[in-house]
């Protein structure tokens, strides 16, 4: 296939993941790891509860004990959690116990102490619910050898309190990826010389910042590597600087303008060009390509351009080098309330917003779609998929939606 073809975003996006592997593993304090991903399995050395334990403030007693009510028993001692009885519980009595504390052998029954008088050295006992239970018992939870958390696993809250509770200090999780962002336009400048802006001479880099954002949402950690001139020598000074990086991502450059000249320079440095133009709208001038061992994501310029191709392509590159399989949002089906108009040889990803109402989701644009539009994107929450073959789509049809929110439907397959 010619590099200039018109690609399917789905055979760009096998090709852009054919050449990215998850990165190598480091150690990390338990504390600081959340959002990584396990980079090995981690085995219990423990059995978790260690011992039957209460599951309530109460008396522990004998069911058998609670045929006839209301019935009133000698409270033997008090043991709180942290503490152990001195004695097996007989017949007839009931030990005071704490949430937590190991129930006295024998024991089969932790009564509330809300059905209770409440009683220190004697107890009533009012009623007889909790008979037989309350009591949580030993390896309810975790058995000593058993593989708790798997390779691969994204750690949130939860998934670190079960590592502290089996003494996993530290883990092995795959490291965060270097993602080296270069912007390059002889109209774009930093903020810091915004007096430029201000006097009509130049515009900001916002991409510069977008994409700073986006790689740090997605679990990189970015590299600004400034902003270069549309000049070879200025292109190449800038690249320089990723060296040590896992990513490069660049923003304009890769089209076939007269100053275009990231593809011509990465060539000339050694990078093997995989594509660069896909069949979508925002964004089909997108480029792929190794520049050694290090993936390079050629970006439009455009902002929303920028944000739909990283959106597509770069977000789920970061995703994998992280570990991760689950990788692509989950398209969801969308009522549009409002009739929208496109070009049918292309996908097209239009800025919108969805809402739910009766347990149906309804979709509209966010407003003109140019892809200099940068608000229309600040102003949504999907991206609304018209696929390549139909010309927009009716009031009232359904379409498809990519939700921007949340990492909570993600698919291993690319599904669109």
């Amino acid at each position: 296939m010619a590099l200039d073809t018109l690609l399917s975003i789905a055979d760009a996006v096998t090709r852009v993941l054919g050449d990215v592997r998850p990165l190598a593993a480091e150690s990390m304090a338990l504390a600081d790891a959340q959002g990584r991903v396990l980079a090995e399995d981690i085995v219990s050395p423990i059995t978790l509860p260690p011992w039957n334990n209460s599951a309530m403030d109460g008396y522990a007693v004998h069911a058998a004990d609670l045929a006839t009510l209301p019935v009133t028993f000698p409270v033997l001692e008090t043991v709180r959690a942290g503490g152990t009885a001195s004695q097996a519980l007989p017949r007839g009595h009931a030990i005071r116990i704490m949430t937590g504390a190991p129930v006295p052998d024998a024991a089969d029954t932790v009564v509330r102490v809300e059905d209770t008088d409440g009683g220190v050295e004697r107890v009533e006992i009012r009623r007889d619910r909790d008979a037989g239970k309350n009591i949580r018992p030993r390896g309810e939870d975790i058995h000593a050898g058993q593989l708790v958390m798997p390779v691969g696993t994204t750690l949130g809250a939860a998934q670190l309190g079960v590592l502290a509770s089996v003494g996993a200090a530290t883990v092995r999780v795959y490291r965060a990826p270097r993602v080296a962002i270069l912007s390059s336009g002889d109209e774009l400048v930093s903020l810091d010389r915004f007096d430029d802006v201000l006097a009509g001479t130049r515009i900001v880099s916002s991409n510069s910042i977008t994409l700073h954002a986006l790689v740090r949402a997605a679990g990189g950690v970015p590299v600004d590597l400034g902003i270069a001139r549309d000049t070879p020598a200025s292109l190449r000074e800038h690249l320089a600087r990723a060296t040590d990086c896992d990513l490069l991502i660049t923003s304009a450059g890769v089209s076939v303008g007269e100053h275009d000249f990231v593809r011509e320079v990465l060539e000339s440095l050694g990078a093997e060009m995989k594509f660069w133009r896909v069949r979508m709208r925002p964004g089909a001038p997108v480029a792929f390509g190794m520049l050694g061992s290090m993936p390079w994501l050629g970006l439009p310029g455009n902002p929303v351009s920028t944000m739909v191709t990283f959106e597509l392509f770069a977000r789920p590159a970061i995703r994998r080098m992280r570990g991760h399989t689950r990788l692509f949002r989950r398209p969801v089906p969308v009522v549009m309330d409002e009739a929208v108009h496109t070009m049918a040889e292309l996908t097209h990803f239009l800025r919108g917003t969805v809402r739910t109402e009766h347990d149906v989701r309804h979709a509209r644009l966010t407003g003109p779609q140019s892809s200099g539009i940068l608000t229309s994107m600040s102003l949504a929450n999907a991206l609304i998929v018209v696929p390549a073959g139909i010309a927009g789509a009716a009031a009232g049809a359904t379409l498809h939606a990519l939700l921007l929110d949340g990492d909570a439907e993600l698919l291993e397959q690319f599904a669109l």
